[in-house]
């Protein structure tokens, strides 16, 4: 692999080739006409540009982006994170067109992609799931029997889904066929396939995810877990690595579950299988996602291993560079996603320019972003700024760090979420590890933050004034202390 084509945008697309670079592959961006003036586009040894700000002009034109690979004489396509990282159409047309896809092979993505297929390939492992339905609705009377068999309240979810899109929690029968109907429709308008199911809702439930890598001749690793159970509407905002609650015991338990997971579907290069634990550490499977996350930064923090550079050395075929005995944890890591979003709204997307925009420094951390002082806030793409990632040798060093690190990171122009995630590291349900997915509704009101800016306000106007007053006094002492020298060498000049 001489040449990559990256088929993505902003920090993911910095970050893959920053790994190529150092492994002297050749790096190719595209980038949509908004994106013209991009970090990635600049970085790359060559750019092209792909077509109009949306997404579907751009960055989800399939067949365009390999027809530049293919004018470009790129060796590979690697798809980052989100657009058509899981399209297994696109992975297919890739290796179809005589290049490498940095990722699964089409098969396995197609099985991970349905929640229902993973399930049904997880089943054969004995791996556990929530109860629930193992198909696709489509008798609704018989899907209210299993209901309430199962128990309310009880979880629809779409079987191509993601983001808690066409997901609805029902608590009671009277609601059940009306949340159905709307799950349905839901999913069909999101993700062109109203297939839904349902399982048993867990309460209050910790979302713990485990990094796996396999290779193309049977070699499968965990590289543990992450913790990622700071949500809003069922989309990470804090990641950690390792969790505070499991015990060595369920880490090793939940690995190999992970593997196997990985196994059932013949899975190739880096993927995240996920998991629900609820309040008695039992541990349910989720589903698999069939490409490198965003929160991958702490894995490689805890345990040393570069991920983008083991998915290029798998997609070239070669074994991985270690096995399960080698890896070991290291320290602890903790990622927050810097949203262009106002936590005092809802955590609604705010667009504008970055008039401020300094990154913190310092030992054990590290920022992935693709945006710069000057540079607008696209309306066409993800929120999300950059990724904040602190590392420290126990936890306890690593939120100190993180919240040193919020302090520093200087941001003007937009709203951002850096004072939520502040709030969230210096909480009591965080610090202790005692929180769930339901941290936000449970601890979160918009106006603790508007509080917490008054105090800071009230603060830094009593430093002013303490300034002040000690400069005042300085200057006093300082005339007095000139008088009184003037005035002695007065008499003495005199005498």
């Amino acid at each position: 692999m001489k040449k990559l084509l990256i088929a993505n945008r902003g920090e993911i697309a910095l970050r893959i080739m920053r790994s190529a670079r150092e492994m002297g592959i050749k790096t190719v961006a595209i980038y949509s006409e908004p994106d013209r003036v991009s970090p990635h586009v600049r970085y790359a040894d060559e750019a092209i540009c792909i077509g109009p700000g949306p997404s579907n002009q751009s960055y989800l034109l399939g067949n365009k982006i390999i027809e530049i690979a293919k004018a470009v004489n790129a060796d590979a396509i690697h798809p980052g994170y989100g657009f058509l990282s899981e399209n297994a159409a696109f992975a297919h047309e890739v290796n179809k067109a005589g290049l490498i896809f940095v990722g699964p092979s089409s098969e396995a993505m197609k099985i991970m992609g349905s929640k229902l297929g993973a399930k049904e390939a997880a089943k054969k492992f004995n791996v556990p799931m929530v109860p629930g339905t193992n198909k696709a609705i489509t008798d609704i009377n018989e899907a209210l029997k299993i209901a309430e068999q199962t128990g309310f309240p009880i979880l629809i979810k779409a079987s191509a889904g993601g983001g808690g899109k066409g997901m609805r929690i029902v608590h009671k029968k009277e609601e059940f066929k009306e949340q159905l109907q709307l799950a349905i429709s839901e999913a069909t308008s999101a993700f062109g396939d109203g297939a839904v199911f349902m399982e048993k809702y867990v309460s209050s439930p910790r979302h713990i995810e485990i990094q796996i890598m396999a290779d193309k001749h049977g070699n499968v690793v965990y590289l543990f877990e992450r913790e990622c159970s700071i949500q809003r509407r069922h989309q990470k905002l804090v990641e950690e690595a390792p969790s505070s609650i499991l015990t060595e015991k369920l880490r090793k338990e939940m690995g190999q579950c992970a593997v196997n997971v990985a196994k059932a579907c013949k899975y190739e290069g880096a993927g995240t299988v996920e998991f629900l634990l609820d309040e008695n550490l039992n541990f349910y499977f989720l589903e698999m996602n069939t490409r490198l996350q965003v929160e991958h930064p702490v894995t490689e923090f805890i345990t040393g291993v570069d991920l983008v550079k083991e998915q290029i050395r798998v997609a070239r075929g070669e074994k991985l560079s270690f096995t399960q005995e080698d890896l070991k944890i290291n320290g602890h890591a903790i990622e927050i996603r810097v949203c262009a979003e106002d936590p005092l709204n809802n955590f609604l997307p705010d667009i504008g320019k970055l008039k401020t925009y300094k990154r913190p420094n310092g030992i054990g951390i590290r920022v992935d972003d693709g945006y710069e002082e000057g540079m607008e806030i696209s309306i066409y793409y993800d929120p999300m700024i950059a990724k904040l990632i602190v590392h420290g040798k126990t936890r306890e060093e690593a939120i100190a760090r993180m919240i040193r690190a919020i302090d520093e990171y200087q941001i003007s122009g937009i709203a951002t979420t850096l004072p939520f995630c502040k709030f969230v590291m210096q909480h009591n349900a965080f610090t202790s590890g005692k929180f769930d997915t339901h941290f936000v509704q449970n601890y979160f009101k918009p106006e603790m933050l508007e509080t917490h800016h008054e105090e800071n306000a009230i603060i830094a106007v009593l430093a002013v004034e303490k300034l002040i007053h000690q400069h005042k006094k300085n200057h006093a002492s300082t005339n007095s202390d000139s008088l009184s020298k003037t005035t002695s060498m007065w008499k003495t000049n005199r005498s």
